[in-house]
């Protein structure tokens, strides 16, 4: 029964270590040769000699039949490990997709027909039930809804989307049903948008990458120069079975495979992290340099502030409430559509006022606006306005125009009832996010186009130290440089709007606010939802992936530096001796704790609460 082994050996060979044989002529064919050629080297070196012994050409001792078995029987395990590890990081494409419903239904005149998304074209009306998935892009043409957007844009809590609104697929109607006409389908929607922008920075190569794979092309070559040493020293001492044994085992154990893959992994699991909780990574460069960010430089309009007026204060005359007086305000400005109007109706609403009607309403320009409201004549207006009715401005305002806030009078029959007070209102979580930069030892600075006045107001309301006013859009791209000239690494922060080249100018350009907005070309980073404490996640982020590649890197080059002597039989004089099924175990296990290791990843928490945590207490 001589013939069983060789026979099931080369059944083994041939069949079982196909995928390594495959794979090491493809290395040898695209002239990068890795961990495929190493162990296709090492099972094929056990095979021949195996063959050699049992015919007798060589070594009886030589015959390596069971071992050569359980070898690859090892390394496929491992194989297997390991793709089931790389496998997961594909989930992000995988669960961005998976968000798409299988089916729309679409109105067809009086009827409802179900139909794949993929059928849809612009102009379809499609409807949503409550608790399902939006499946194209559109615009709300009836109903109103509660979505999750969370999937998209990171943002946990659901946002209300009325008649006139966009709405993108992906999202759910969590509470009401809607009617939506599509805008978009297939890979114009701001899904597949965000699929391409994760699947492109998993693909990118990056410094960190680019160093990887050098050193995992010049570990192949370390391995394979010792698996010759090794041969021909214990050739040399007269040991030719121990010689292939040994060089075997070189083979096997190195792994520049763990080295390769210590980047590539890290960089798709963080890609994923990012993209589902709305920070979208588009250069890996970018995210990479974040780390080393220490001033951060942002855009007033729309990123600390919310980028339109707000009424922040209301000064009644003596003897009239605030809410009569906002009242009055929003009757006379109910039939207006300047932002000043809809700030101030959005304050009555906000109130819960009971806002009179009005009638004959008037609008003049550099003036203000004039309607009858429950038998008064009620205006509202600016400086130009008291001059015209020989009324004098109210103490109060005159604070508020050092503030550098628009001043608006509201007149009754020609009385001055009181004055409101109207802003770009600071966000929330502004002032939490400067601290939190202050407390990581980083400069904050804001730019604008606003007056001197105006900013140095909103800077000192959130604790910025250093303010660039009245710049145009075109000189932002200067400063940034002013401060790169200084010597720190800037990353500027802005709505992407009017601020692309400096965008382009800082050493890292995160857009804010973004949305689903993925086409923003000048921004490395970008951020769908308009939390500036966000900025926080991306250094977490950028920390945290270097981290692990570091961790990843040092584990890949300390294994094989100390696993390829051991495998050579440098202990053999004190009786240690690596078997070669030993050998392929600890290289399949060097990769499965890369992979591993990456994967922790995955734990990170990039909401902009947990960023900030503990952090916010700490003043510059």
């Amino acid at each position: 029964m001589w013939w069983v082994s060789p026979v099931l050996g080369t059944v083994i060979y041939l069949w079982g270590g196909r995928p390594f044989l495959t794979g090491a002529v493809s290395e040898i064919r695209s002239r990068q040769p890795g961990m495929m050629l190493l162990i296709g080297l090492a099972i094929s070196v056990a095979f021949l000699a195996s063959w050699g012994a049992t015919l007798s050409i060589l070594d009886h001792e030589l015959n390596f039949w069971w071992e050569l078995a359980l070898l690859v029987v090892i390394m496929l395990l491992g194989h297997w490990i390991e793709m089931r590890s790389l496998a997961q990081t594909t989930s992000a494409l995988d669960s961005l997709a998976a968000l798409l419903p299988d089916e729309a239904e679409k109105l067809d005149g009086d009827d409802v027909v179900k139909v794949a998304p993929a059928d849809l074209v612009v102009g379809d009306v499609v409807i949503i039930r409550p608790g399902s998935s939006v499946p194209a892009d559109g615009m709300i043409i009836d109903g109103g809804a509660s979505m999750d957007e969370s999937m998209v844009t990171g943002e946990s809590k659901t946002v209300h989307r009325s008649i006139g609104e966009q709405i993108v697929a992906g999202t759910v109607a969590t509470d009401s049903g809607l009617r939506v006409r599509v805008t978009a389908i297939g890979e114009d929607t701001a899904l597949a948008g965000i699929q391409k922008l994760v699947s492109d920075a998993q693909a990118s190569s990056s410094r960190a990458q680019r160093v990887a794979d050098t050193a995992a092309g010049w570990l192949f070559w370390f391995a394979l120069g010792s698996a010759v040493l090794t041969a021909i020293t214990w050739a040399t001492l007269g040991m030719p079975d121990a010689a292939v044994v040994r060089t075997i085992t070189v083979l096997v154990i190195a792994c520049p495979h763990a080295l390769g893959l210590a980047i590539p992994l890290v960089v798709s699991i963080a890609t994923e992290r990012a993209a589902r909780a709305g920070v979208l990574v588009k250069d890996r460069l970018a995210l990479e340099s974040m780390r080393t960010v220490n001033a951060v430089l942002f855009d007033k309009t729309g990123t600390l502030t919310k980028g339109e007026p707000t009424v922040t204060e209301v000064h009644p005359v003596t003897g009239r409430r605030e809410d009569d007086v906002l009242a009055l305000a929003a009757a006379a400005e109910s039939d207006s559509e300047h932002p000043l109007a809809r700030a101030i109706m959005g304050a009555a609403r906000s109130r819960e006022l009971s806002v009179p009607k009005a009638k004959d309403f008037t609008s003049s320009p550099a003036v203000g606006v004039r309607a009858e409201v429950a038998g008064s004549i009620v205006e509202v207006g600016g400086p130009h306005l008291l001059d015209q009715r020989g009324q004098a401005t109210l103490p109060v305002t005159e604070r508020w125009r050092e503030e550098g806030a628009i001043i608006l009078h509201v007149l009754a029959d020609g009385e001055v009832m009181g004055a409101l007070r109207l802003a770009d209102e600071t966000r929330a979580e502004s002032r939490a996010a400067v601290q939190a930069l202050h407390a990581r030892h980083v400069e904050v600075v804001m730019i604008t186009g606003d007056a001197q006045a105006v900013a140095d107001t909103v800077a000192k309301d959130l604790g910025i130290n250093r303010v660039f006013a009245g710049v145009r859009p075109q000189d932002k791209a200067a400063k940034v440089a002013e401060l790169q000239a200084e010597g720190m690494k800037v990353a500027m922060v802005g709505d992407g709007v009017n601020d692309a080249p400096a965008l382009a100018q800082a050493d890292v350009g995160i857009a804010i606010g973004a949305g689903t907005d993925v086409a923003i070309g000048s921004a490395g980073v970008i951020l769908a939802s308009s939390d500036p404490r966000s900025v926080l996640s991306v250094f977490r982020l950028s920390e945290a992936s270097f981290n692990k590649m570091k961790q990843n890197l040092w584990w890949a080059a300390g294994y094989n530096i100390a696993a390829v002597p051991l495998a050579a039989g440098v202990l053999a004089p004190v009786g240690f001796v690596l078997p070669m099924s030993i050998g392929a175990i600890l290289m399949s296990a060097s990769t499965v704790v890369v992979a591993l290791n990456a994967q922790l990843l995955r734990r990170l928490d990039l909401s902009p609460e947990a960023s900030t945590s503990g952090l916010t207490g700490g003043s510059k």
